[in-house]
C-alpha cells in the first residue's frame, strides 16, 4: 500500500508539472511559434490602449525577452521558493506556492484564488451529495424494477438532465422559484457560510438541485446499467442460495461491485467541479472559481488564468489518487499493489 502510495504521489506531481507546462507554453510559446514579437506579446496582457511604458513595465515583469525555457524555469521556481516583483521603486515579495500578481487587482493570484474557493467548493461538494444520493438511489430502484412504469419513467427524467444544460434549468428554477413563486433568493444572493449559514444554505439550494439535476441523471443511468449486469452474476445466485435477505445481496453484494466504476467517474467530475462550475456559477451569481476563470480571460489576465488551471489540475489529481485508495474499500476484489 505504501509503494503504491508513493507511486501515485509521483505520478501526481509528473501530471501537474505537464499542465503547467502545456498552460504556459500556451501563453508564451505558441504566440512566439505564430510569429508574434514579445511586444505583441506584452501588449495583449496591458489593455486595450497599451502605452509603450506599460508594455516595456510588462515585459520585464514577465521576462519576456527570456528564453521560453528560462521564464518556465522562473515560474516553477516562485511556486517552490517564492519571488520578488518589482513595480517602479517598490519591490513586493510574493511567498511561495507564488502564482504571481493579477494584471487587473494586482493582488496576490493565490490570495484571490483562496478567497472564491470556498464558494465553489460549497457549490460542488453539496451537489455532490445530491446527485450520488438521487442518483445511485433512482438507478438501483429502476434495476430492482426492470420494465415496470417506474423504471421507464426514471430513464425519462434521466435522460431529460443529461440533455438539458445548465444554463436552461438554471434559469427555469430562477424564474420559477425565485421571481415567481419566490420561495428561495434570486441569483447573485450567496453569503459565506461564516457570515450566515441560514442564507447560505438557501442561496445554494437551486444551485446544488440544477447541477445535480445533470448529473444525477447520468449516474442513474450508470448504477442501472451496473446492477442489471450484477445482479445476473453466480456470486448473487450464491448469496441468495444461502437465505440471505434481500436488502444484504443489494447493499453489500451487488451495490458495491456497481460502485467502482461510478466512483471513477465521480473522481473526474467532483475534481473538475472544484477547479469551478463555470455555467452554475454563471448562471446564479456565485462568486467562485468558475466567475473568476472567465472574467480573467476576458480581461486577459494571464497569472489568474494560470493559477485556476493549476488549481483544477490538481483538484482531479488529488480526487483521483483518493478514489483509487478507496477501490480496496468499497469492492474487496481490488487489491492494491
Amino acid at each position: 500500500m505504501f509503494a503504491y502510495i508513493v507511486r501515485r504521489l509521483i505520478g501526481a506531481v509528473l501530471m501537474l508539472l505537464l499542465v503547467s507546462l502545456v498552460t504556459f507554453g500556451i501563453f508564451f510559446w505558441l504566440p512566439k511559434l505564430a510569429g508574434q514579437t514579445t511586444d505583441q506579446i506584452a501588449a495583449a496582457y496591458v489593455g486595450k490602449a497599451p502605452t509603450k511604458e506599460a508594455i516595456l513595465d510588462t515585459k520585464e515583469r514577465l521576462g519576456l525577452d527570456d528564453p521560453v525555457v528560462v521564464q518556465y524555469g522562473n515560474y516553477l521556481k516562485a511556486l517552490v521558493v517564492g519571488k520578488d516583483y518589482k513595480a517602479g521603486p517598490v519591490t513586493d515579495h510574493c511567498p511561495a506556492p507564488c502564482m504571481g500578481f493579477s494584471f487587473r487587482s494586482s493582488q496576490p493570484v493565490l490570495e484571490t484564488l483562496l478567497d472564491r474557493a470556498p464558494a465553489t467548493a460549497s457549490l460542488a461538494l453539496g451537489a455532490a451529495v445530491v446527485w450520488l444520493a438521487g442518483g445511485i438511489t433512482v438507478g438501483v430502484i429502476s434495476a430492482l424494477k426492470r420494465g415496470t412504469l417506474w423504471d421507464r419513467a426514471a430513464m425519462i427524467i434521466a435522460l431529460s438532465g443529461v440533455s438539458l444544460p445548465i444554463y436552461f434549468t438554471g434559469l427555469v428554477s430562477l424564474a420559477l422559484f425565485s421571481y415567481s413563486i419566490k420561495i428561495f433568493p434570486g441569483g447573485g444572493s450567496y453569503l459565506p457560510i461564516t457570515t450566515d449559514p441560514v442564507k447560505w444554505f438557501q442561496s445554494l439550494v437551486l444551485p446544488w438541485v440544477t447541477l445535480a439535476f445533470l448529473y444525477a441523471a447520468m449516474y442513474a443511468r450508470l448504477t442501472r446499467a451496473g446492477m442489471l449486469e450484477t445482479m445476473n452474476e453466480d456470486y448473487i445466485r450464491t448469496a441468495r442460495a444461502k437465505g440471505l435477505p434481500e436488502k444484504t445481496v443489494v447493499t453489500k453484494h451487488a451495490l458495491r461491485a456497481t460502485l467502482t466504476p461510478i466512483m471513477t467517474v465521480f473522481g473526474l467530475d467532483l475534481g473538475l467541479l472544484l477547479g469551478g462550475a463555470v455555467l452554475t456559477e454563471s448562471t446564479f451569481g456565485i462568486p467562485g472559481l468558475g466567475r473568476l476563470a472567465i472574467d480573467s480571460i476576458n480581461t486577459g489576465d494571464l497569472p489568474m488564468v494560470l493559477g485556476v488551471t493549476l488549481i483544477t489540475a490538481s483538484s482531479i489529481v488529488v480526487i483521483n489518487l483518493i478514489v483509487d485508495l478507496l477501490y480496496a474499500v468499497v469492492d474487496p476484489r481490488v487489491r492494491l499493489g
